[in-house]
């Protein structure tokens, strides 16, 4: 499955840091892949607009803005996560020092480089850690291969990103992040609409769940009747 592509602008720069305790919607995501595939400058692209191509290597920032969604404000908080996930031996036990960030978000970014098939190996593992940890299938997650510009140095073909998607049930896109601005924007931008629905649909359940049912009224016929019966026996 495709992402839909998105025609609107959505985000404004500079974006102002969240105030502690900002009312409104609030949505939590997290960015998951291989150490440079370029994490770091998707969530900072997405922020400020901005293409930075050198980072330190992340310990695992948080960052917290407001962003305007469809007219709205929304709280939106990002963890960018350690870039510590290969396919190895031990593959299960790096994962499960991500459990903490993965039970937190609530929507998913996992990011492979077109550059490194390595890169694309860990998001069938990571997919399957992040089904595990939240059982509901609706919880959103799409997949993205990055450095789509460098078509020269290309190790995984779009083809293999569509059909590993369409395998695990998810969206996929490639983009650029160095070249193409909107298209991580459209990224994060349906990611967090989608947390959105899912909020909602959860809180309407939560409100039905919480209403107790009406105690039926008594049928006064059927009171009358065994009454009589009561009676009838009384008297035998």
């Amino acid at each position: 499955m495709r992402l839909p592509s998105m025609s609107q602008p959505f985000l404004l720069a500079p974006i102002a840091e969240c105030p502690p305790g900002s009312p409104g919607a609030q949505v939590r995501l997290a960015v998951l892949g291989a150490r440079g595939v370029g994490k770091s400058a998707m969530v900072v692209r997405f922020l400020t607009k901005r293409f930075i191509g050198d980072y330190e290597p992340n310990t695992g920032n948080l960052y917290s803005r407001l962003v305007h969604l469809d007219g709205d404000r929304v709280a939106v908080q990002i963890q960018d996560t350690p870039g510590c996930i290969q396919v190895q031996e031990d593959c299960v036990q790096v994962l499960d020092s991500l459990s903490r960030c993965v039970k937190w978000a609530e929507g998913f970014l996992l990011v492979y480089s077109i550059t490194d098939y390595s890169s694309y190996q860990s998001i069938q593992p990571l997919y399957q850690h992040i089904r595990k940890v939240h059982a509901d299938a609706r919880t959103p997650i799409i997949i993205v291969g990055n450095k789509a510009d460098l078509l020269h140095a290309r190790q995984v073909q779009a083809k293999e990103g569509l059909q590993l998607a369409n395998e695990l049930g998810s969206l996929f896109l490639e983009i650029s992040t160095s070249e193409d601005s909107q298209g991580v924007c459209d990224v994060f931008q349906y990611l967090c609409k989608e947390v959105s629905k899912l909020q909602h649909a959860g809180s309407t359940d939560r409100r039905r769940s919480s209403i107790i049912p009406r105690p039926k009224s008594p049928n006064m016929q059927d009171l009358k009747r065994r009454f009589k019966q009561a009676l009838s026996s009384k008297v035998k």
